[in-house]
């Protein structure tokens, strides 16, 4: 795998505070990564401005709002993301065939090819067994995961966010074209933080992960452009 290769896959999760910190760290890492993930804090502060703040400095963004609503606001919402011109955007896969139809359906009738890949969130990387048991989900974490990506598949989602524990049976399940977005990702030189099912960058992409999602191993680095080289020989390294 080439470093250009390398680099294309990590998506930069921009968990920082206001347009300034977006500025400086998208000028920083464009060119270094692939993409930003814009979340809930961020957009919730700064709305469209931190989508147009990324793109000024010439970086992708995938959207990562996680809509879990009725059906029609849903397509709704996912058609005010493509709008922005973002690359990725998602809504949550518990909300069900019908929610992530219509949205689907909504996204493709008016941007056809020209339209971000739409991803359903699975099971969040923080949670385990017991966090599922105590809302009434008995089934196992993998069953779950693989159950949520084949029905995403089937309501027309072009892919999934996924712990990388989870990517080899979503491949099974879903075949090698639907994408495999992984949070969960910690290089070897990182703490695990919050995340309970984890893998390094390396394991992940020779696993079959499309995309890494990755925050805090970038942004809390004394130099987050070297951390993202750092992780880019990982990468490369790990996957001749």
């Amino acid at each position: 795998m080439t470093r250009d290769e390398a680099r294309k896959k990590i998506i930069f999760a921009l968990d920082v505070n206001g347009l300034d910190e977006i500025d400086r760290f998208a000028g920083l890492l464009s060119g270094r990564v692939g993409m930003f993930k814009i979340g809930k804090e961020l957009f919730t502060a700064c709305g469209r401005d931190a989508v147009l703040a990324v793109q000024r400095q010439g970086g992708q963004v995938f959207l990562d709002l996680k809509f879990h609503d009725i059906p029609n606001t849903v397509a709704k919402a996912m058609l005010e993301a493509a709008r922005l011109g973002v690359q990725l955007a998602n809504l949550h896969a518990l909300g069900g065939y019908e929610m992530m139809e219509t949205a689907a359906t909504a996204v493709r009738r008016e941007f056809g090819d020209a339209r971000p890949r739409l991803l359903a969130v699975t099971i969040l990387t923080s949670s385990t067994a017991e966090t599922l048991q105590r809302v009434g989900i008995d089934h196992p974490v993998d069953q779950m995961v693989v159950r949520l990506a084949r029905l995403a598949q089937d309501a027309g989602m072009d892919g999934v966010v996924a712990s990388p524990q989870e990517i080899e049976l979503i491949r099974q399940a879903c075949g090698p074209e639907f994408l495999i977005v992984t949070p969960g990702v910690r290089p070897s030189f990182a703490a695990l933080d919050d995340q309970k099912r984890v893998m390094t960058p390396a394991e992940a992409v020779r696993s079959g992960a499309d995309y890494l999602v990755i925050g805090r191993p970038i942004a809390r680095a004394v130099e987050p452009a070297v951390a993202a080289e750092k992780i880019v020989d990982e990468i490369v390294a790990g996957c001749p």
